[in-house]
Protein backbone atom coordinates (compact mmCIF):
# COMPACT_ATOMS: atom_id res chain seq x y z
CA UNK A 1 0.00 0.00 0.00
CA UNK A 2 0.98 3.53 -0.67
CA UNK A 3 1.68 5.63 1.94
CA UNK A 4 0.40 8.87 0.94
CA UNK A 5 -3.58 9.33 0.58
CA UNK A 6 -5.78 11.77 -0.46
CA UNK A 7 -7.99 14.35 0.53
CA UNK A 8 -7.25 16.29 3.22
CA UNK A 9 -8.47 16.22 6.55
CA UNK A 10 -9.95 13.76 8.77
CA UNK A 11 -11.54 10.42 7.79
CA UNK A 12 -9.06 10.68 4.46
CA UNK A 13 -9.54 7.40 2.57
CA UNK A 14 -6.84 5.42 1.13
CA UNK A 15 -5.53 6.55 -2.11
CA UNK A 16 -7.44 4.41 -5.17
CA UNK A 17 -5.52 3.34 -8.68
CA UNK A 18 -7.07 6.51 -10.42
CA UNK A 19 -5.72 8.64 -7.73
CA UNK A 20 -1.90 7.21 -8.19
CA UNK A 21 -2.53 7.39 -12.22
CA UNK A 22 -3.33 11.19 -11.93
CA UNK A 23 -0.45 10.95 -9.12
CA UNK A 24 2.45 9.76 -12.02
CA UNK A 25 0.47 11.61 -14.69
CA UNK A 26 1.55 14.75 -12.75
CA UNK A 27 5.26 13.39 -12.27
CA UNK A 28 5.51 13.32 -15.77
CA UNK A 29 5.16 16.87 -16.42
CA UNK A 30 0.76 16.47 -17.15
CA UNK A 31 -0.73 19.48 -16.64
CA UNK A 32 -4.23 19.43 -18.31
CA UNK A 33 -6.06 16.40 -19.36
CA UNK A 34 -8.68 16.81 -22.04
CA UNK A 35 -11.98 14.61 -21.75
CA UNK A 36 -15.47 14.20 -21.24
CA UNK A 37 -16.88 12.42 -17.95
CA UNK A 38 -18.47 9.00 -17.92
CA UNK A 39 -19.50 6.00 -15.89
CA UNK A 40 -16.61 4.10 -17.01
CA UNK A 41 -14.48 6.76 -15.89
CA UNK A 42 -15.83 7.96 -12.72
CA UNK A 43 -13.11 6.43 -10.77
CA UNK A 44 -10.44 8.91 -12.71
CA UNK A 45 -13.08 11.85 -12.92
CA UNK A 46 -12.97 11.78 -8.46
CA UNK A 47 -9.12 11.46 -8.68
CA UNK A 48 -9.04 14.52 -10.81
CA UNK A 49 -11.36 16.50 -8.93
CA UNK A 50 -9.64 15.42 -5.59
CA UNK A 51 -6.60 17.06 -7.79
CA UNK A 52 -7.86 20.12 -8.97
CA UNK A 53 -5.62 22.48 -7.45
CA UNK A 54 -2.14 20.83 -9.27
CA UNK A 55 -4.30 19.12 -12.36
CA UNK A 56 -6.30 20.62 -14.71
CA UNK A 57 -9.13 18.64 -16.23
CA UNK A 58 -10.70 20.76 -19.71
CA UNK A 59 -14.75 18.99 -20.09
CA UNK A 60 -14.84 18.94 -23.59
CA UNK A 61 -18.35 18.77 -25.19
CA UNK A 62 -17.88 15.20 -27.17
CA UNK A 63 -14.85 13.10 -26.96
CA UNK A 64 -13.94 13.82 -30.48
CA UNK A 65 -12.88 17.04 -29.69
CA UNK A 66 -11.17 15.77 -26.57
CA UNK A 67 -8.99 13.68 -28.75
CA UNK A 68 -7.96 16.63 -31.41
CA UNK A 69 -7.93 19.20 -28.11
CA UNK A 70 -4.67 16.69 -27.16
CA UNK A 71 -2.94 16.36 -30.51
CA UNK A 72 -3.21 20.02 -30.80
CA UNK A 73 -1.48 21.20 -27.36
CA UNK A 74 0.84 18.14 -28.54
CA UNK A 75 1.83 20.70 -31.75
CA UNK A 76 1.71 23.88 -29.66
CA UNK A 77 3.85 22.82 -26.28
CA UNK A 78 6.16 19.85 -27.47
CA UNK A 79 4.50 18.22 -24.54
CA UNK A 80 2.42 15.09 -24.59
CA UNK A 81 -1.10 15.60 -24.78
CA UNK A 82 -3.43 13.64 -22.53
CA UNK A 83 -6.90 13.10 -23.47
CA UNK A 84 -9.96 10.84 -21.51
CA UNK A 85 -13.23 9.20 -22.45
CA UNK A 86 -15.63 6.39 -21.28
CA UNK A 87 -15.60 3.02 -22.39
CA UNK A 88 -17.57 2.05 -25.24
CA UNK A 89 -19.35 4.50 -27.32
CA UNK A 90 -17.14 7.09 -25.39
CA UNK A 91 -13.93 5.03 -26.45
CA UNK A 92 -15.05 4.98 -30.05
CA UNK A 93 -15.63 9.06 -30.53
CA UNK A 94 -11.84 9.18 -29.82
CA UNK A 95 -10.81 7.83 -33.29
CA UNK A 96 -11.09 11.04 -35.46
CA UNK A 97 -8.71 12.83 -33.45
CA UNK A 98 -6.83 10.19 -32.33
CA UNK A 99 -6.01 9.14 -36.18
CA UNK A 100 -4.90 13.04 -36.77
CA UNK A 101 -2.58 12.93 -34.23
CA UNK A 102 -0.78 9.15 -35.77
CA UNK A 103 -1.09 10.88 -38.84
CA UNK A 104 0.93 14.18 -37.88
CA UNK A 105 3.03 11.97 -35.41
CA UNK A 106 2.36 13.94 -32.64
CA UNK A 107 2.56 12.44 -29.02
CA UNK A 108 -0.69 11.61 -27.05
CA UNK A 109 -2.08 9.34 -24.10
CA UNK A 110 -5.50 8.41 -24.48
CA UNK A 111 -6.76 6.74 -21.26
CA UNK A 112 -9.89 5.03 -20.99
CA UNK A 113 -12.65 3.09 -19.42
CA UNK A 114 -13.81 -0.82 -19.55
CA UNK A 115 -16.17 -2.41 -18.13
CA UNK A 116 -15.40 -4.28 -14.93
CA UNK A 117 -13.32 -7.50 -15.43
CA UNK A 118 -15.96 -10.06 -14.53
CA UNK A 119 -18.22 -8.26 -16.98
CA UNK A 120 -15.62 -8.88 -19.99
CA UNK A 121 -16.90 -11.58 -22.59
CA UNK A 122 -20.38 -11.51 -21.19
CA UNK A 123 -21.72 -8.79 -23.60
CA UNK A 124 -22.08 -6.45 -20.81
CA UNK A 125 -23.98 -2.87 -21.65
CA UNK A 126 -21.49 -0.93 -24.12
CA UNK A 127 -18.85 -3.74 -23.78
CA UNK A 128 -16.14 -3.08 -26.47
CA UNK A 129 -13.21 -5.22 -27.48
CA UNK A 130 -10.97 -1.71 -26.38
CA UNK A 131 -7.60 -3.23 -27.31
CA UNK A 132 -8.70 -4.56 -30.78
CA UNK A 133 -10.53 -1.27 -31.29
CA UNK A 134 -6.96 1.03 -30.54
CA UNK A 135 -4.67 -1.62 -32.16
CA UNK A 136 -4.26 0.01 -35.48
CA UNK A 137 -3.78 4.21 -33.97
CA UNK A 138 -1.83 3.38 -31.32
CA UNK A 139 -0.07 0.48 -32.10
CA UNK A 140 3.14 1.27 -30.23
CA UNK A 141 1.13 0.74 -27.20
CA UNK A 142 -2.32 -0.52 -26.65
CA UNK A 143 -2.60 -2.15 -23.15
CA UNK A 144 -5.60 -2.95 -20.71
CA UNK A 145 -4.65 -3.17 -16.75
CA UNK A 146 -6.09 -5.84 -15.15
CA UNK A 147 -4.28 -5.11 -11.37
CA UNK A 148 -3.28 -2.28 -9.59
CA UNK A 149 0.22 -3.29 -9.25
CA UNK A 150 0.47 -2.79 -13.74
CA UNK A 151 -0.65 0.84 -13.54
CA UNK A 152 3.08 2.67 -12.62
CA UNK A 153 5.10 0.82 -15.49
CA UNK A 154 1.78 1.02 -18.29
CA UNK A 155 1.72 5.05 -17.58
CA UNK A 156 5.31 4.98 -17.37
CA UNK A 157 5.71 3.05 -20.88
CA UNK A 158 2.48 4.94 -22.70
CA UNK A 159 4.36 8.37 -22.20
CA UNK A 160 7.95 7.32 -22.96
CA UNK A 161 6.38 5.49 -25.63
CA UNK A 162 4.91 8.42 -26.98
CA UNK A 163 7.78 10.78 -26.86
CA UNK A 164 10.13 8.42 -28.32
CA UNK A 165 7.88 7.19 -31.03
CA UNK A 166 5.79 10.41 -31.90
CA UNK A 167 3.01 8.47 -31.66
CA UNK A 168 -0.51 7.49 -29.96
CA UNK A 169 -0.49 5.11 -26.77
CA UNK A 170 -2.96 4.34 -25.29
CA UNK A 171 -4.15 2.79 -21.63
CA UNK A 172 -7.55 0.85 -21.13
CA UNK A 173 -8.11 0.81 -17.30
CA UNK A 174 -11.18 -1.03 -16.05
CA UNK A 175 -13.96 0.58 -13.24
CA UNK A 176 -12.72 -2.01 -10.45
CA UNK A 177 -9.28 -1.53 -11.15
CA UNK A 178 -9.63 2.22 -11.07
CA UNK A 179 -11.00 2.03 -7.61
CA UNK A 180 -8.81 -0.76 -5.99
CA UNK A 181 -6.45 0.40 -3.68
CA UNK A 182 -3.47 2.05 -5.37
CA UNK A 183 -0.12 -0.10 -5.54
CA UNK A 184 2.48 3.03 -5.90
CA UNK A 185 5.39 0.23 -6.27
CA UNK A 186 4.99 -3.35 -7.66
CA UNK A 187 6.32 -5.89 -5.17
CA UNK A 188 10.02 -6.79 -6.04
CA UNK A 189 9.75 -10.50 -6.70
CA UNK A 190 10.31 -12.78 -9.87
CA UNK A 191 7.35 -11.30 -12.46
CA UNK A 192 7.21 -7.93 -11.47
CA UNK A 193 7.88 -4.74 -13.56
CA UNK A 194 9.82 -1.61 -12.08
CA UNK A 195 9.89 1.44 -14.41
CA UNK A 196 10.80 5.45 -13.86
CA UNK A 197 9.60 8.46 -14.83
CA UNK A 198 11.58 11.31 -17.79
CA UNK A 199 12.88 10.64 -21.19
CA UNK A 200 16.13 12.94 -22.45
CA UNK A 201 15.58 12.70 -26.30
CA UNK A 202 19.00 11.96 -27.91
CA UNK A 203 21.01 14.02 -30.14
CA UNK A 204 21.13 12.41 -33.47
CA UNK A 205 23.87 13.46 -35.73
CA UNK A 206 23.86 12.14 -39.51
CA UNK A 207 27.11 10.23 -40.86
CA UNK A 208 30.14 12.74 -42.70
CA UNK A 209 29.11 10.26 -45.42
CA UNK A 210 25.44 11.52 -45.75
CA UNK A 211 26.49 15.37 -44.57
CA UNK A 212 28.99 15.60 -47.79
CA UNK A 213 26.46 14.35 -50.12
CA UNK A 214 23.86 16.58 -49.05
CA UNK A 215 26.10 19.95 -49.59
CA UNK A 216 27.03 18.34 -52.41
CA UNK A 217 22.97 18.86 -53.74
CA UNK A 218 22.81 22.11 -52.08
CA UNK A 219 26.41 23.95 -53.32
CA UNK A 220 25.87 25.43 -56.85
CA UNK A 221 27.85 24.24 -59.50
CA UNK A 222 30.57 26.64 -60.52
CA UNK A 223 31.37 26.53 -64.11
Amino acid sequence: MPAWRCGGGKGLAMATTADFLVKRLQQWGVRRIFGYPGDGINGIMGALERARQSIEFVQVRHEEMAAFMACAHAKYTGEVGVCLATSGPGAIHLLNGLYDAKNDHQPVVAIVGQQVLASLGGDYQQEVDLVSLFKDVAHEFDVMASSPAQVRHLVDRAMRTAQTQRSVCCLIIPKDVQEEPAVESPPHKHGTVHSGTGYCAPRVIPADADLDAAADILTPVRK
